[in-house]
């Protein structure tokens, strides 16, 4: 048949969808074509950087579908210290999010991806002060372990190692481990442990990949030179699927919501330049794999594998890409008695994948259920079924983990759906389905992950599935099939999950934080949870013995699983002020269960839970508040206004629609949260409102926005300026500038001690540039740097008070930090305007 001369994506169709990751593969004819194009191409790039979100997909997506390279991504960290434009996850949540959007982003791009135990700990102003936090030897063991792992014939950074300041330090970091990691990987006395598994590994080429934006416009980097630069033409356009490359990278980019990276694609000529770091030029500076063998050369005796795969490219049938298998189980056969196990298994589940999809083999294996717990049995419905006329026959299945095989010598007929009911007993000993980075406890800037295996992993590892044993021209190919969950939505049609596997009881402290003014008692409500049917125990708190909990233990029972009961304990607290840790524990059989499931559930994500320690911080504090009646206009997401009511307000959630003049009468205090006035557009219109509002004699408080992307340049009522000003070392001294202001003395009296214990940073975009309206309240800096007086900022207007805030309040509430919680309360009970200013900053 001619050959057809079509560029097409690597499963691009199914994966742009605002679909669920767990719906199985369906490619079409071109795409089996290009996947098959493909199989011929023995090169890998790894591209390096920080965080999700830093990648290049315009590189990724052309070095994966243009050039058809292996092509990974290496994140250090997995984005858990940013904020979240998406809901209220914060941390190691927000870390769960950003790692699916990840992997969304890779499925379109055709990139695979990879992290190393780094954990985001919040922005960092230099490399220095990056690695004292990470474990730099730890890292650095990730990032060689990910490199013998991957084999890249190429490395790409993302960012310049030589600029450290400039730039996130994160980022810096990123560079430089990756260079150190240069003349390290081939050294067998460098990281030995880890040769169990891998071997040392050379990179040929090493690259930073310089953008406008390192040379600070547009207009200096078409100016520099860039004689000795790699330059890629990236701005291809795939005839097979009518989108640019830069149309499918920002597809990819746009998978990262919980940034607020929505990009829109463009068309038309665009080029990437790549400037060498370490190894040889290429001699074509067009041609990035210049002088590296990509062929199946490289593999002894790998030459006739490559000729088999261009004869079947040459004669393959777009009509009828099921033609392809016969010489094709050849390709696998061929394959699988090789010598190299690297490219053995790559391309061994490539061309399965292949053959599968070019004959509408189609396997499948679903649980009846969502969740199920250890040692339970659970039922499967399978599926499998050819759509072709090439001979096939299923003789068995296995199900793992329990390795049990059951024969079936089934003939596969064409088009004849072939269904297996199965049960599968779970190990007692299955673990619980969770992200694998998050069960054993981690250290401020590194996670801990003891198997060294799993280093690297993108995803949670799931252990139950099915493998279809197929024969197929009188050779037996395994099919793995991760076990899943289906069912059918009226109006979306049919949802896919993962199988969880689950505690058989799990509990919540349903207040995160619980607040204790004085020595009253309070009634704190705990849910349980059932994992199974008929569970039956007792209800536990515990609290170090100078807290009072009454009753000792409640006793329940749940007939179904998944009911949910909620019971309360009536929790007294100390005298004197103190923060405890409370858990719940519910005991079955005398078995302790302790985990607290929290489930993340967005649209552009697979559906993931998270279990955690089931507790709270319960603090006795001395905290004086006056009762005030509160609006709360949400902005990108917080848990702010929960805090409030654990103080005693009465937070009413505020929409944007509601900001009127009769509505707001019935508040004292206004308050916007986190970006607000970058995300809620509404707001631009209703300023006026909002500044009679404090005319009036009430108060409005305004949490950070970032700057340069505000709905409206007027967020105060006289001139306010936002910069990228932010203190990110959380315990920096901090200076009263106004010590006498009623803000820092009624109704709690704010000292040094209030600003202990703060979490990941003090503040972030402080303003700079202000009216003389406004008394600074506060100074404090990093090290190294000039005082910055903008992270609280009072001023009245009319009877009442404006105040802007960048101090991380959104933080440090849910994390229980006492001296938040005080000093908020004293902005919110601000009353009398200030008669003389300058007295105050005496």
């Amino acid at each position: 048949m001619r050959k057809i001369p079509v560029k097409i994506l690597l499963l691009f169709l199914m994966s742009v969808s605002v679909s669920f990751a767990q719906q199985p593969q369906k490619p079409n004819s071109v795409e089996i074509y290009n996947q098959i194009k493909k199989l011929n191409f023995l090169g890998s790039v790894l591209y390096l950087a920080a965080h999700p979100d830093d990648e290049n997909t315009r590189l990724i997506s052309y070095l994966a579908n243009e050039m058809n390279a292996r092509t990974g991504y290496l994140s250090l960290t997995r984005g858990d210290g940013g904020q979240n434009l998406i809901g209220p996850q914060l941390r190691e949540l927000l870390g769960v999010i950003r790692t699916q959007e990840l992997i969304e982003a890779r499925k379109i791009d055709g990139g695979e991806q990879f992290f190393s135990r780094a954990n985001d700990f919040g922005f960092s102003k230099n490399p220095d002060e990056t690695l004292e936090i990470w474990d730099k030897d730890k890292v650095l063991a990730d990032v060689v372990w990910t490199i013998r792992n991957f084999q890249p014939d190429i490395i790409i950074n993302r960012f310049d190692h030589r600029s450290p300041g400039t730039t996130h330090g994160h980022h810096t970091s990123s560079a430089m481990l990756s260079v150190e990691s240069f003349n390290l990987t081939n050294n067998p006395k460098i990281y030995p442990e880890q040769l169990k598994y891998v071997k040392p590994w050379q990179v040929k080429r090493q690259f930073f990949n310089p953008s406008w934006w390192f040379y600070g416009s547009q207009e200096k980097f078409d100016a520099a030179n860039k004689s000795k630069f790699v330059k890629l033409e990236t701005g291809v356009y795939y005839t097979g699927i009518g989108k640019s490359n830069q149309e499918i990278a920002a597809l990819s980019r746009s998978r990262h919501q919980s940034q607020g990276f929505g990009s829109t694609g463009v068309r038309g000529l665009e080029t990437e330049y790549l400037e060498l770091i370490n190894g040889e030029n290429p001699k074509d500076r067009d041609q990035l794999f210049d002088g590296i063998d990509t062929s199946w050369n490289r593999v002894k005796n790998g030459k006739p594998i490559g000729d088999l795969v261009s004869k079947i490219i040459e004669k393959y049938n777009f009509n009828n890409p099921s033609a392809s298998i016969p010489d094709l189980i050849k390709v696998y056969t061929m394959i699988e008695n090789l010598e190299d196990d690297h490219w053995k298994k790559i391309k061994s589940e490539a061309v399965k994948n292949i053959i599968a999809s070019a004959s509408g083999l189609y396997l499948e294996a679903v649980a009846n259920e969502q969740e199920a717990v250890p040692g339970s049995t659970l039922k499967l419905s399978l599926e499998a079924i050819n759509r072709c006329s090439v001979e096939m026959q299923l003789t068995s299945i296995t199900t793992l983990p329990d390795q049990k095989t059951t024969v079936q010598n089934s003939t596969l007929k064409n088009n004849s759906d072939e269904k297996i009911n199965l049960e599968i007993k779970l190990p007692e000993n299955l673990e619980y389905t969770q992200p694998y980075w998050l069960k054993e406890k981690a250290a401020v800037g590194m996670y801990t992950v003891s198997n060294q295996q799993q280093i690297g992993i993108a995803d949670i590892i799931r252990q139950v599935k099915v493998v279809f044993n197929v024969k197929i021209n009188g050779v037996e190919l395994p099919f793995e099939r991760t076990v899943v969950y289906k069912y059918n939505d009226g109006v979306k049609g049919e949802m896919y999950n993962f199988l969880d596997i689950v505690p058989e009881v799990t509990t919540s402290v349903l207040e995160r934080v619980l607040i204790f003014r004085d020595t009253k008692s309070k009634m704190v409500p705990v849910k349980v949870r059932a994992g199974k049917d008929n569970v039956s125990g007792n209800l536990q708190l515990e609290l170090p013995n100078n807290w009072i909990i009454s009753p000792k233990q409640i006793p329940f029972a749940l007939s179904k699983k998944g009911n949910e009961q909620t019971f309360y304990f009536e929790v007294t607290p100390p005298v004197n002020p103190e923060e405890s840790t409370l858990k719940s524990i519910a005991v079955v059989d005398e078995k302790r269960f302790d985990k607290d499931e929290t489930v993340i559930d967005f649209n552009h994500i697979t559906k993931q839970m998270v279990l955690k320690a089931a507790e709270s911080k319960a603090i006795r504090i001395d905290l004086k508040t006056n009762g005030d009646a509160v609006a709360y206009i949400m902005g990108a997401g917080d848990e702010v206004p929960e805090s409030l009511a654990q103080m005693g307000y009465k937070v009413t959630i505020l929409k944007p629609e509601e900001i009127t003049p009769e509505k707001l009468d019935s508040f004292n205090v206004v308050i916007t949260g986190v970006r607000a006035y970058n995300t809620v557009n509404a707001l631009a219109n209703k300023q006026n409102i909002l500044f009679n509002f404090v005319k009036s004699g009430k108060n409005m408080i305004v949490q950070y926005n970032t700057y340069g992307k505000t709905v409206t340049s007027q967020l105060a009522p006289y001139p306010l300026k936002i910069s990228n000003d932010r203190v990110t070392e959380e315990n920096a001294k901090v200076t009263f500038l106004a010590p006498n202001h009623p803000v820092l003395n009624t109704p709690n009296k704010i000292s040094a001690k209030d600003f202990e214990g703060w979490k990941q940073e003090q503040g972030l975009y402080y303003p700079n540039e202000y009216d003389d309206a406004f008394t600074p309240i506060l100074s404090s800096h990093d090290k190294g740097e000039s005082a910055k007086k903008g992270a609280l900022l009072v001023a009245p207007y009319g009877k009442g008070y404006y105040i802007y805030t960048g101090l991380s309040f959104f933080r440090e509430l849910p994390e229980g930090v006492s001296g938040a919680y005080r000093l908020l309360s004293n902005m919110i009970s601000l009353k009398q305007p200030i008669e003389a200013k300058q007295d105050l900053k005496q």
